[in-house]
């Protein structure tokens, strides 16, 4: 088992363990369609995204990642579109916890690394729940048109549902 420690500017001394094999062993009903490599590559978040906790992660997971080093930039992102609320109004809805105050992709992040937590089910939850935005790109745009509801797919990629694909 390893231990990780984090020291950034949202955590000092957040200590956690990888219990389980990196990118497996995931609960069987959480089956996102995209890596944390993968989405920081295809562009999300704007890029402002774990730009000071990069050393948490593997370093292959920034080569070709579009991150902004100074403000979000929604060019960076897939769709090119905002697709994201800011962090002040997640912590306002209670939808943030200490262990991960960067919200869900931190979560999924430390998931995808081995980590295993009390928070695993809610925020497999949120995820799953949010797949409904899936049905409503499927229903309202033709496959493959990139500029059919663009701030939903966005936000879907943001969740790691491939939108590329619907």
């Amino acid at each position: 088992m390893k231990v990780v420690v984090v020291n950034d500017t949202m955590q000092d001394d957040y200590t956690y363990d990888l219990t389980a094999v990196v990118g497996k062993d995931f609960h069987p009903d959480f089956a996102p369609e995209l890596t944390p490599k993968e989405m920081l590559a295809l562009g999300v978040f704007g890029g402002k995204y774990l730009n000071d906790c990069q050393r948490e992660f593997p370093s292959d997971w920034f080569v070709g990642a579009k991150l902004s080093p100074v403000k979000k930039d929604i060019t960076l992102n897939f769709f090119s579109v905002d697709a994201s609320q800011p962090l002040s109004e997640w912590v306002r809805k209670g939808w943030i916890h200490a262990q991960d105050p960067r919200g869900w992709f931190q979560w999924y992040c430390r998931y995808y690394m081995g980590r295993r937590t009390d928070d695993d089910s809610r925020q497999i939850k949120r995820w799953f729940a949010f797949r409904r935005h899936r049905g409503a790109v499927r229903k309202y745009c033709e496959r493959y048109d990139f500029n059919c509801r663009k701030k939903q797919k966005q936000a879907l990629l943001h969740w790691a549902y491939d939108a590329r694909e619907l």
